[in-house]
């Protein structure tokens, strides 16, 4: 005698399973309102408020894709045949680091809404922001080495693989370019407006265009593609 499924039941597993789906989806709902807060005069026709509005909710879009990638991400450990005997698999500390950047973020983007002192900005908003981009960085290293070790797909310009980790890490970069020109000097005014603008409008661009590569069902990913995937 078989039991039959509860409809709720099945639609909660659904909801709560960690894909790649979800995963990429996250990452292109964050990126695209990051896109948007740093696009060529958002901010002047709509004001900071809105634009750090956009940066404070893409950022929690961000942290629930990161949670579904480092769930997906597998065991933090794998066994070798030298010593010590086991180390850290690439896949986990891609996801990883790229969660804590993530959690920085919301820190960071939660401060830009509620700093109005010099050394809020410099500590809340400035610190995390730095620290998220840092750990993004280390996140697109880890990202290009689980492919490396995955096989030489990673190698190839025919493969999604090539394009989605490349781009992922020009992503990274471009999110450092903008915490650099983001810094907040004794003045309260920051280094490069300009530089932080466009590295952030770049940088989450790149993400957008990288987890759209990587979408499941796409023509290029049919063929059972499911390899790490970054931002």
């Amino acid at each position: 005698m078989t039991s039959a499924v509860h409809p709720e039941s099945a639609l909660a597993g659904r909801i709560l399973t960690p894909t790649l789906a979800k995963q990429c989806w996250g990452f292109l709902i964050g990126s695209s309102l990051f896109a948007l807060g740093a696009a060529p005069g958002f901010s002047d026709a709509a004001g900071a408020n809105a634009a750090n509005l956009c940066y404070f909710f893409g950022a929690w879009f961000f942290t629930a894709a990161a949670l579904v990638q480092l769930v997906r991400s597998g065991p933090m450990m794998k066994k070798v045949s030298y010593s010590p005997g086991e180390m850290f698999r690439a896949e986990w500390l891609a996801g990883s680091t790229q969660f804590l950047g993530t959690l920085l973020f919301n820190v960071s983007t939660t401060a830009a809404l509620m700093a109005h002192t010099v050394k809020g900005e410099q500590h809340l908003v400035w610190n995390p922001d730095a620290g998220g981009s840092v750990a993004f960085l280390l996140s697109g290293s880890f990202v290009i080495l689980a492919f490396v070790r995955a096989g030489n797909a990673f190698l190839s310009p025919g493969s999604p693989d090539f394009w989605a980790g490349h781009i992922n890490m020009l992503g990274c970069i471009a999110f450092g370019v903008a915490a650099v020109g983001s810094f907040i000097n004794q003045s309260g005014s920051t280094a490069d407006a300009a530089m932080a603008n466009w590295g952030t409008f770049i940088g989450a661009l790149c993400f957008l265009v990288s987890s759209a590569i990587a979408l499941p069902r796409l023509p290029w990913n049919r063929e059972g593609h499911d390899a790490p995937a970054g931002h």
